[in-house]
């Protein structure tokens, strides 16, 4: 049995002392995934971020028998960190993260930036830390803290790719070197998902697909005065507004083709219900809303269903415009957009992709050269149904951690490692959680990582741990390595989360 004030105790002294300081290092270096830096190898900065968790990792894991740590790097590929960890009984755990980073973006508050990391109100600013530098740490220090019970736990391989926000497309390559290493796990944990509040434990049961592609509309060789061509030349912007509503109406925001759409299951609306009953207007306040501005509905269950299940489109991104001031008055000779598609759990990414295709490309207005440039199409994930055990786990873990029941939501991102394992391992369970709650803003400005909430999601994970082995084990406990982080103090009242120990917040 654990301790759960033993297990509070070592998971806050560990975040405290070593994980927060680290990650403040980590959050320093640009390591962008490559669709947002083709020369990554080049430029070392995916290196430098695997360097520096490895060397956390190593230090930490050398107190456990058995335990091995690798950097696996096939030709090519970016490099993943897999960690592999004995544990007791006939099963396997597997525990994903990831490490790259998405770009900058603009929009940062005065003395935040992505590659500046700041604490502030437990609040650790900075690209990366919520999405997902914390991943590994987290994974790590749960089931360090079972070993410094005693508590017995399953065999725990850890996997940290480099690639997740590139659509993980090296990440198949590496499962199916390492699938002898990897085994088959009946549990599968991955801490990339987000939170509904800070409140309680979320649990993810489904991910959107995602069709990523640009948009571009061709009308002359070279740009020529507006005032000469305007009214003979179809501007290439209005053509590219022309294709872009074939795909969704503008006034409604509803995506028009009919092959996008699926049948909500009514497990999942009836979830949705009571997830946007628990949270109210907050589904749609935690975001940085203009003064006066509307969601789509006042409904917050349609709201969530609407960013869960429904198919929607974000223009995320356009090139062939100057800025305001630097504009002439010229007919530009193209526009591109970049689209973001985002797909019902569900639906076939591959045949979405294809409509897609067809629908924005075929008989293009005025014979303009059109072309869409799919970058990705990836599968989305409905999670399959919790076994009566990891119910139970997750409630108690949750209550333990948290104070309040555990809350089941989708999400509305992607993780094409969901998709990969469901389809591998049919049999497993998933755990599926994170950090990324109200104004965490993952990918864009002043992202942040709430701290409280990794320490508790980390109590979470070592408790469902220890609920997984005791299900095939229930007398026979690990034993207890040197503890990782000894003589971490006990958490006192937490006025201020890291007392004095960083100094000015």
């Amino acid at each position: 049995m654990i301790d759960a004030a033993k297990l509070q105790g070592f998971v806050h002294g560990v975040w405290r002392d070593e994980i927060v300081p680290v990650l403040t290092d980590y959050i320093r270096i640009p390591n962008k995934s490559p669709h947002f830096d083709p020369a990554w190898a080049e430029h070392g900065y995916m290196d430098q971020a695997v360097t520096l968790l490895e060397g956390w990792a190593r230090a930490k894991i050398a107190t456990v028998p058995g335990a091995s740590l690798e950097v696996v790097r096939l030709p090519g590929r970016t490099p993943v960190i897999l960690i592999e960890i004995p544990g007791t009984g006939p099963e396997t755990v597997l525990l994903y993260g990831h490490l790259d980073k998405q770009p900058e973006m603009s929009g940062w508050a005065e003395g935040l930036g992505p590659w500046i990391p700041v604490l502030k109100d437990d609040k650790l600013y900075g690209r990366g830390g919520a999405d997902d530098g914390y991943a590994m740490f987290g994974a790590l220090a749960a089931i360090l803290a079972l070993r410094e019970q005693g508590v017995g736990h399953a065999r725990c391989v850890i996997l940290i790719e480099a690639c997740e926000e590139s659509g993980s497309y090296d990440l198949p390559f590496y499962v199916d070197h390492l699938a002898a290493r990897i085994g088959e796990p009946s549990l599968v944990v991955c801490l990339d998902s987000g939170c509904g509040n800070y409140d309680q434990l979320w649990l993810t049961t489904s991910l959107r697909g995602l069709i990523g592609g640009q948009l571009t509309v061709k009308v002359l060789t070279e740009g020529v005065h507006s005032g000469d061509a305007s009214g003979v030349v179809p501007s290439s912007f209005r053509i590219l507004r022309q294709l872009i509503s074939r795909l969704e109406d503008e006034t409604t925001g509803e995506i028009r083709p009919k092959e996008l759409w699926v049948d909500i299951p009514a497990e999942r609306v009836e979830q949705a219900k009571r997830a946007a009953a628990a949270l109210g207007d907050e589904v749609w306040t935690k975001f940085p809303f203009e003064p006066g501005m509307k969601p789509v509905t006042g409904d917050p269950a349609e709201l969530v269903l609407n960013r869960t299940w429904r198919p929607q489109l974000a223009t995320v991104g356009a090139d062939g415009l100057p800025s305001a001031g630097q504009a002439g008055n010229v007919l530009r000779p193209f526009t591109s957009a970049k689209l973001s598609v985002r797909l019902p759990p569900t639906a076939d990414a591959g045949k979405a992709a294809a409509v897609v295709q067809k629908l924005l490309t075929d008989n293009p207005p005025y014979g303009a050269a059109v072309t869409f440039e799919a970058e990705q199409a990836n599968p989305g994930w409905n999670a399959p149904p919790l076994a009566p055990w990891l119910e139970e786990s997750v409630q108690k873990a949750s209550q333990a951690a948290f104070g309040a029941p555990a809350a089941l939501m989708g999400e509305g991102g992607s993780i094409p490692f969901m998709t990969m394992l469901g389809e591998k391992f049919p049999k497993a369970q998933f755990l599926i959680t994170g950090v990324l709650g109200p104004q965490s803003n993952a990918h864009g400005p002043n992202e942040f990582l709430h701290v409280p909430t990794g320490e508790k999601v980390t109590q979470v994970v070592a408790m469902v741990l220890a609920d997984h082995h005791a299900r095939t084990a229930p007398a026979k406990a690990a034993p207890a390595a040197t503890p990782v982080g000894a003589g971490a103090p006990q958490p006192k009242a937490r006025g201020g989360l890291f007392g004095g120990l960083f100094g000015k917040k």
